[in-house]
């Protein structure tokens, strides 16, 4: 791509350097532990589900039962796969009689381990093979479909009841939405389980269930055939289950899933030991899975000036396309985010804004960046807020983002209707349709507002990256480096699940996703 900012190239090597050191810094630390969430991953790839009288799910269930024991340093698969050459039984069984007592699985008498592990990748296998299958229905659909314009129209819905929700996002794609968002209800990042079959009630959303992913994928399958297009379907993977949910997706073909670590370390006040080493098994599985992470970048700027604090967006752009890249995730697969989250009320603002954009393709022209509209500065003027994210819609259009998020002219009054999505998705089609080709038309002044601005915010994520590299991720977000929130490195919630590997750890997923067992 031809740099219309006119941005130097040895500088944005220079900060890709920088974060990539930090990502392989991390790395060395989430290779040598592992956490409750990723093991009760483990046991739901291996065909553990389902919940005990008392609705604890079993997963929880055997992962407690190993961690009481002391073993879970070796990896849930190593006793699961003892636990079958013991019973002659399949995990799911070994679940349920675990959940009422009859076995314990540390103290059943110890295999071989290559016996151990043989046993267990037959079920391994079967599983990623699985998620394979379906990564090619969703090309097939795509092949056969289509896969919607450019940028894809991104909404939500939100009703707490996925049958309601159903209703909703099949109206959505009648109107002309690409990706359908079921927004999680409040609170759920912060539960260490994830909630069992389908749900009909939740605060400012719906649960994340397995079940609920099932109901939505099939909904929008029927959709996507009577409108003549594929329609993807998102969720959240971030908070405390992180990887769980991103096997769910996978198994029940989701498309599109809410990946950051940095977000949930830095709104959720999720320990940042914990969620860094779930994300890392999270994207293996995603990236396997042709699923899209989006990052949470953009949040940064609810918090903190979108004008002082935009290099931390870029360079944590950076950090996450590497901490992508380590777990097998394609740059085709990267919706890095930002947002358009200025006042107003500044001169010359949409410039400014239209260069963080502009500099964000030419960073990243792989990725199918996820653009995220107004909402720190949006009032209740449903006139005013339908002109922003107008504005938002011709940056996007301009700037050939790949995933565009709508704003809604009910922003900051309440949960969109149906009239003010058809609204919404209205606006961007018109703006689209009318601009499609102005960034192929226009340059930009040398020098002028836009590219010193780009420079500008490239130079000061560069000098921030070599910060984090000398100075290490865990102290930068401890001072506060990020959307001007401080977080210790042993607090926030979940450290208490985080365990050293033996090193006889075994996780066959990884191996059999990624390549190369860790």
């Amino acid at each position: 791509m031809e740099s219309k900012l006119n941005l130097d190239p040895k500088i944005i090597d220079s900060a890709r350097d920088a974060a990539r050191n930090i990502a392989e810094d991390v790395q060395e630390y989430i290779d040598r532990h592992t956490t409750v969430s990723v093991e009760r991953t483990v046991a739901r790839l291996l065909g553990i589900d389902g919940v005990d009288e008392i609705e604890r799910p079993l997963p929880n269930i055997v992962v407690d039962n190993v961690k009481e024991g002391g073993g879970l340093n070796l990896g849930v698969a190593y006793w699961i796969g003892n636990a079958m050459l013991e019973t002659n039984e399949d995990p799911q069984t070994i679940a349920e009689k675990v959940s009422i007592g009859e076995i314990d699985l540390t103290k059943v008498p110890l295999k071989e381990d290559e016996k151990i592990k043989l046993e267990v990748e037959k079920i391994a296998k079967k599983t990623v093979e699985t998620i394979r299958k379906n990564k090619e229905k969703r090309d097939e659909y795509i092949n056969t479909l289509g896969d919607g314009n450019k940028p894809n129209l991104y909404v939500i819905v939100a009703t707490g009841n996925i049958y309601e929700d159903i209703i909703q996002a099949k109206a959505a794609a009648k109107q002309g939405a690409d990706i359908i968002a079921v927004i999680r209800t409040t609170a759920q990042s912060l539960l260490d389980y994830v909630p069992y079959g389908p749900t009909t009630e939740g605060f400012g959303g719906t649960y994340a269930t397995q079940e609920n992913f099932r109901l939505m994928r099939e909904a929008l399958d029927e959709v996507g055939k009577e409108v003549g297009r594929y329609i993807k379907l998102c969720n959240y993977c971030s908070g405390l289950c992180m990887p769980e949910i991103a096997a769910m997706g996978a198994l029940e073909r989701l498309d599109v899933m809410l990946n950051d670590a940095l977000y949930g370390i830095l709104f959720r006040d999720i320990n940042m030991k914990r969620t860094l080493i779930d994300q890392y098994f999270s994207r293996i599985i995603n990236g396997y899975g042709g699923v899209i992470i989006n990052t949470g970048e953009d949040n940064y700027l609810t918090t903190a000036d979108a004008i002082e604090e935009a290099h931390t967006v870029l360079a944590s752009q950076l950090m996450n396309e590497q901490f992508a890249l380590i777990a097998g995730i394609p740059e085709e697969q990267m919706g890095l985010g930002h947002a358009f989250e200025m006042d107003p009320k500044i001169e010359n603002g949409f410039l400014l804004e239209l260069a963080q954009a502009q500099m964000a393709r030419e960073i990243f022209p792989n990725a199918p960046l996820k653009y995220m509209p107004p909402t720190k500065f949006m009032t209740g003027n449903i006139f005013k807020g339908h002109l922003q994210d107008a504005l938002f819609n011709l940056i996007s259009i301009w700037t050939n983002q790949g995933v565009q998020l709508l704003g809604m002219p009910t922003e900051a009054i309440h949960t969109p209707h149906l009239q003010d999505r058809m609204l919404s998705i209205e606006n961007a089609k018109y703006i689209f349709n009318n601009a499609k080709d102005l960034g192929e038309e226009i340059t930009f002044k040398k020098d002028g507002i836009i590219q010193t601005r780009a420079k500008e915010v490239l130079d000061n994520a560069d000098e921030l990256l070599k910060d984090i590299e000398k100075e290490g991720i865990f102290s930068t977000i401890e001072k506060g480096k990020f959307a001007g929130v401080k977080r210790p490195r042993d607090g926030g919630k979940g450290l208490e699940g985080v365990i050293s590997k033996d090193d006889k750890y075994y996780n066959p997923f990884i191996r059999l996703m990624l390549g190369g067992e860790k």
